[in-house]
């Protein structure tokens, strides 16, 4: 007679006692329901994404005002504004569709024709890498902003943390997509191991 697997010795109790596997199934049926709990989260979000857009009108209404009596540098540095702005929009867009999709269920784009592939697309690995790439995106243009505004008060110290804190985010992005590779490559090479 062959020794029992370590599956089937560890399914054994459960066939044993119906009352222990009723509560498995009950604790395991809220902690998979609890990833509604999000869902508040990403409509939140979706409230931000509204406050920004009223932020991003109010400073696009400042922007087309001052623009007829603004120097090159200033005019400039509005566009960048508004950039910043839409790229911190797109940002809540990536984090509520692929956290929604990722974490809590589904979306089906069939019933939406103008639905985006890559939304359905992302996983959490890819949602690392786009937040990472926006924040890195976003890093950048407060550089440039700064950058910019050099004609006004000069402040070295200030110009040095912001870009110390983006070269910060660029090596982590960089760090980030690496380490995502390997596993990848890991995971790769222990499937092509087991053929």
């Amino acid at each position: 007679m062959s020794e029992p697997t370590q599956e089937e010795a560890e399914s054994a109790p459960r066939r044993s006692h119906p009352l222990l596997r009723g509560i498995e199934l009950i604790i395991e049926h809220v902690l998979f329901n609890s990833r509604w709990l999000m869902a508040p989260f990403y409509l939140g979000l979706v409230i931000a994404l509204v406050a920004l857009l009223y932020k991003f009108g109010v400073t696009l209404v400042e922007f087309v005002l001052h623009t007829p009596t603004a120097k090159e540098t200033d005019t400039i540095l509005g566009v960048l504004s508004l950039i910043d702005l839409s790229l911190t929009g797109n940002l809540i867009l990536i984090v509520v569709f692929s956290g929604y999709e990722n974490f809590v269920s589904r979306i089906d784009p069939r019933n939406h024709p103008d639905w985006p592939e890559w939304m359905t697309k992302v996983d959490f690995a890819g949602l690392k890498q786009k937040l990472l790439a926006s924040i890195v995106a976003i890093s950048a243009i407060q550089v440039l902003k700064a950058f910019m505004n050099l004609d006004g008060v000069f402040e070295p110290q200030k110009l040095g943390w912001l870009a110390g804190i983006h070269l910060l985010f660029v090596v982590s992005a960089l760090l980030l997509a690496l380490s995502d590779r390997w596993n990848t490559d890991d995971h790769d090479g222990k499937k092509d191991n087991k053929k």
